[in-house]
């Protein structure tokens, strides 16, 4: 049981809030989702789903300038792909009513004055965490004076920066955000993606945030550590207008972070307007909608975030958990087809040049209840250029002249000869099959030592194959101190481009999942046509990168 489980099961025996459960996923539409998130989506709904409650998910949609129609439907989406469903849609721009009543408010109690201070001015006057702040000039200007200007300034005749509403507290308190934080700002230059122009103040986010809990309803309202400071003022907002007993509480976890990433959502906006990616779904990205599309589950993402767990200290999660979590995932689901990234063809000379033979294959040994397909067999070929090798060391298991290698569901073969063009590179190799050895017949169990996968040159698709790897080159990129364009790893794609895989995958859909046999988990990209398959990697069999750092 985490901290957070062990809170809500203590409240649910105290009768706490007449044991209600209300929890809100309250993201801001200005970008895609990305993994971090997805921890905080884990948690939220499932305190929620676990314990009886509900969860609602609530926009907040208090900063017009960078908020858009387009990313609340992509939340929505990513939302559902994780498996969970909300209670109810809410928005902060719902409360703007009820919002800027409650400021009007607070400024006839002499709670919140209008400050016409620039907002260097207001920083600087707020001192240090060692020194005291510096009162505004306006602090104290009438209550009928902060109201009437509050008034233009949303009518919009007050030029936008010009004046801020700020709530009345303490300037010498120990907690910066208690030194008269700002409530309110102008913005005049961009509409709200539903309100228009109907408004032109907005609430900042430590205003609009606990209001907006207390007005749902919410019982355990679940943030990360940066919000630590921020609760006190959480709570002294609420306690100003809230009456009766209820009152919602604010408990943090730490964040997500894993190294070989970068999550910042200003480094992320930055590379999909540059071009480093090609998109905010491009597989190389760690937001939810480029997970998907580069192959990973939502079944894997659930149980890392378990595993993972919720605590009040920060830390960095090897990228390498999250990779293990999902060939854990696709290694039980995922049906094992046969694809050649580097083809080479195989001419087995004692094979009938116009027969075709269909072997029966497992869709996949970890699942009894996958079945069975068949692929046919015919007397070219292709295989891996790097399974061949003309003079191969003695343990080199694979296709070399005079050793056996068995063709998997398929023959034990025999290598008889290369050909070889005048640059010196292998175009053609050659071998004689073993009739009495067909999968499944006695002779088939032969002892050999290698078996390599293998396509049909006749009975076989061309496809184009991505081969994605981490974006970053560098374990910790946000602490490197360089750029980050600096750190992009050089080989995060690899495209190859005429691939030959099993005539099987021609009716694959869009974000279906294979195993590639002997190379990694691989899913059909949304760019895929049946005229032209293309597959994205999702992750290789072995953890190939931690490997090669190591040699390096």
């Amino acid at each position: 049981m985490n901290f957070i489980e062990a809170i809500v099961e203590q409240d649910l025996k105290n009768g706490r809030n007449d044991g209600k459960i209300q929890t809100r996923f309250p993201p801001e539409p200005n970008g895609y989702l990305h993994i971090g998130h997805a921890k905080a989506i884990c948690i939220d709904f499932g305190i929620a789903e676990q314990y009886g409650g509900i969860c609602n998910l609530r926009f907040d949609d208090t900063n017009p300038v960078k908020e858009d129609v387009e990313y609340v439907d992509s939340i929505m989406e990513d939302i559902r792909w994780l498996g969970y469903q909300w209670e109810n849609v809410y928005y902060a721009s719902d409360y703007f009513r009820q919002l800027f009543d409650l400021a009007i408010t607070f400024i006839e109690q002499g709670k919140a004055y209008v400050d016409e201070q620039s907002a260097e001015e207001i920083a600087k006057q707020k001192g240090t965490p060692t020194a005291a702040g510096v009162e505004s000039p306006f602090r104290n200007r009438p209550a009928e004076e902060s109201i009437d200007l509050f008034q233009k300034m949303n009518r919009g005749e007050i030029e936008e920066g010009k004046m801020v509403l700020r709530a009345k507290i303490d300037m010498t308190s120990s907690n910066m955000h208690f030194r008269d934080p700002i409530m309110y700002r102008i913005i005049t230059s961009h509409p709200h993606h539903r309100t228009g122009y109907t408004w032109k103040v907005y609430p900042m986010y430590d205003f609009a945030h606990g209001q907006s809990d207390y007005f749902e309803g919410v019982t355990h309202s679940l943030c990360t550590l940066e919000f630590v400071p921020h609760r006190p003022l959480y709570d002294w907002f609420i306690d100003q207008f809230a009456e009766g007993g209820y009152r919602p509480n604010q408990y943090e976890f730490n964040k997500l972070q894993f190294t070989y990433t970068l999550l910042s959502k200003r480094n992320l906006r930055a590379m999909v307007e540059e071009g480093i990616v090609a998109g905010w779904d491009d597989p190389r990205m760690p937001t939810i909608s480029g997970l998907r599309r580069r192959g990973y589950t939502p079944e894997s993402i659930r149980i890392l975030m378990d595993k993972i767990g919720y605590t009040k200290y920060d830390g960095v999660n090897d990228i390498g958990l999250f990779e293990y979590a999902v060939r854990e995932d696709l290694n039980k689901k995922a049906t094992r087809v046969s694809a050649v990234l580097h083809p080479v063809k195989l001419i087995v000379t004692n094979y009938p040049e116009d027969k075709v033979e269909m072997m029966m294959t497992a869709n996949n040994p970890e699942d009894e209840n996958a079945g069975t397909r068949q692929i046919a067999f015919t007397r070219e070929l292709y295989i891996e250029r790097e399974d061949v090798m003309e003079d191969a060391p003695p343990k080199f298991f694979r296709m070399t002249p005079g050793k056996e290698v068995r063709l998997k569901s398929a023959y034990i073969v025999m290598c008889t000869g290369v050909k070889k063009g005048a640059d010196g590179a292998i175009e053609e190799v050659y071998c004689e099959y073993d009739p009495q050895t067909k999968s499944g017949m006695t002779e088939a169990n032969r002892k050999v030592k290698g078996t390599l996968h293998w396509v049909s040159a006749t009975n076989c698709l061309s496809a184009e194959v991505r081969l994605y790897d981490r974006l970053f080159s560098v374990e910790n990129p946000s602490g490197d101190g360089r750029d980050f364009r600096q750190l992009i790893n050089p080989d995060s794609l690899i495209t190859v481009n005429d691939a030959k895989v099993e005539l099987s995958l021609a009716n694959a859909k869009a974000l279906e999942r294979f195993q590639f046999q002997r190379i990694g988990y691989f899913n059909v990209d949304i760019d895929s046509t049946p005229e032209k398959p293309v597959f994205n990697r999702t992750v290789s069999l072995k953890d190939s990168w931690a490997k090669e750092q190591g040699k390096q």
